[in-house]
């Protein structure tokens, strides 16, 4: 308002004044509907894509430790295989060296077989360490896919809450709220890792 009480009202004040006074009686009770449902599935929606992200990241860290662990298993396989080399030319030696150092050739022979057993036991420990990272991530992968599945019926069921406000179909918004329901569960589902 101006000094002298004088002030103007453009269209625009008009309307939200009549809104203010006469509350929601004029307006559309069924696209409201629609907006705030939409409002509420692209929330979710986000939060499902965001958990969908967080766990397939969760998977490939998982898939890479595997990965690590094979590598070292692979490579305490390796070196179980040269002690194995070694302990072939010591009995080798120990045939056909003379005999006073036949006897250092058959230490040596013990020796690598006792390395051995500690490498082969390293080797297998690695092995299994890799199978356990190998199964947790598959685990993560399958909450993932819930996740994926939980989001992809949630945008569905956007873009049919869309179709629905265009077209003023109440058959299309009872199949957002079927779709909703279905993302819903499968929400948590992934959230009970099922």
């Amino acid at each position: 308002m101006s000094e002298d009480g004088f002030h103007v009202h453009g269209p625009h004040d008009h309307e939200l004044e009549h809104a203010a006074s006469h509350g929601a009686h004029g307006a559309d009770s069924f696209a409201g509907r629609i907006a705030v449902t939409t409002a509420i599935l692209a929330t979710l929606g986000a939060l499902f894509a965001y958990e969908g992200g967080a766990t397939q990241a969760s998977a490939m860290l998982d898939k890479n430790s595997a990965a690590i662990s094979k590598t070292e298993a692979s490579d305490q396989w390796n070196y179980f295989q040269s002690k194995g080399n070694k302990q072939n030319l010591a009995e080798l030696g120990a045939v056909i060296a003379p005999t006073e150092k036949a006897e250092q050739f058959r230490k040596d022979i013990e020796r690598y077989k006792s390395e051995k057993a500690d490498i082969q036991k390293k080797a297998e420990a690695f092995e299994a360490e890799s199978r356990r990272w190998d199964a947790a991530s598959e685990a993560q992968m399958h909450v993932h896919h819930r996740w994926a599945q939980a989001t992809t019926a949630m945008q569905v069921a956007i873009a049919l809450s869309a179709i629905a406000l265009l077209t003023r179909k109440t058959w299309l918004q009872y199949g957002v709220y079927g779709l909703s329901v279905v993302g819903s569960a499968l929400g948590i589902a992934a959230l009970m890792h099922m």
